[in-house]
């Protein structure tokens, strides 16, 4: 509250005291901050993706550069692109399933990435799910030869024979069992006996699917046999030499290529330097 007070001078005209606000005629404290874009403390850095994709380099990533505790590499370390297997692989019809990958070093200005995780898109799985068929899906949990416990979810449907007349195909349950049951096995089989790196390159071309496929066709006929998603439950201890291993050496790399420049724009350039 702001006290005012009148008091009348010598001539009869009252003037005005300011009372105890004494801040009243300084206006704001601290005044206003200048406001300082926030992106000219960051740094750009580029993504590397495993050797087990043909795409190398999937994008950038940004952090705010090292000041004072904080050091930027560290604000990258554990962060999880997403990326279409389509993107990493060049290939269109592969562009239903994410790739996961997840920063586990940062050298120079590249950010070393491994495998985190694969999932299907929702469109896909909403698409392969009909009526008038049987779905079957399990999961299990394996370890890779290189210390790695995934939990790896397989989908299946059944399949209409050739001389089938009737409408639904619907497998009895204990076909299902069994059919379950033989899907634990092939995947524990496939995934127990290879690293991690093995591993990604069976679930892209859809291996250990296609070996379902074929090992349950005499119990029923299935179709559009899946891995359709896989978790990284447990992590060994991170070992930069076999992440090298999975990367290679990017010292020789080429950030740029240089540039031919037309003849009418070299000449200037030249009696400037000649001048100079």
């Amino acid at each position: 509250w702001t006290c005012l007070f009148f008091f009348p001078d010598a001539r009869g005209s009252a003037t005005m005291a300011v009372g105890k606000n004494k801040r009243m005629s300084k206006g704001k404290k601290g005044g206003k901050k200048k406001a300082v874009d926030p992106f000219t403390k960051k740094d750009w850095y580029d993504i590397k993706a495993p050797s087990m994709f043909s795409v190398r380099n999937i994008g950038k990533t940004l952090v705010s550069r090292t000041a004072g505790t904080k050091i930027a590499s560290d604000g990258l370390k554990g962060r999880i692109f997403e990326v279409s297997l389509a993107d990493l692989n060049n290939d269109e019809d592969q562009s239903f399933r994410k790739m996961k990958l997840k920063c586990e070093d940062v050298q120079g200005k590249n950010v070393l990435t491994n495998f985190a995780g694969m999932d299907f898109t929702t469109d896909k799985i909403r698409s392969l799910v009909r009526k008038w068929f049987s779905l079957i899906e399990c999961f299990v949990d394996v370890k890779t030869t290189d210390g790695y416990t995934l939990r790896v979810f397989c989908i299946g449907f059944t399949k209409r024979r050739v001389d089938m007349a009737k409408r639904t195909c619907y497998a009895q349950s204990a076909q299902i069992r069994k059919i379950r049951a033989k899907m634990v096995e092939i995947i524990t089989r496939e995934c127990t006996t290879c690293d991690l790196k093995e591993l990604v390159l069976k679930f892209i071309p859809e291996v250990i699917g296609k070996e379902i496929e074929k090992s349950c066709s005499g119990i029923y006929p299935l179709q559009n046999v899946y891995i359709r998603k896989v978790k990284i439950l447990k992590a060994p201890k991170f070992d930069l030499t076999k992440l090298m291993e999975v990367h290679g050496d990017y010292s020789g790399e080429e950030v740029g290529t240089k540039m031919e420049r037309p003849a009418e724009e070299a000449a200037p350039a030249a009696e400037a330097a000649e001048e100079a």
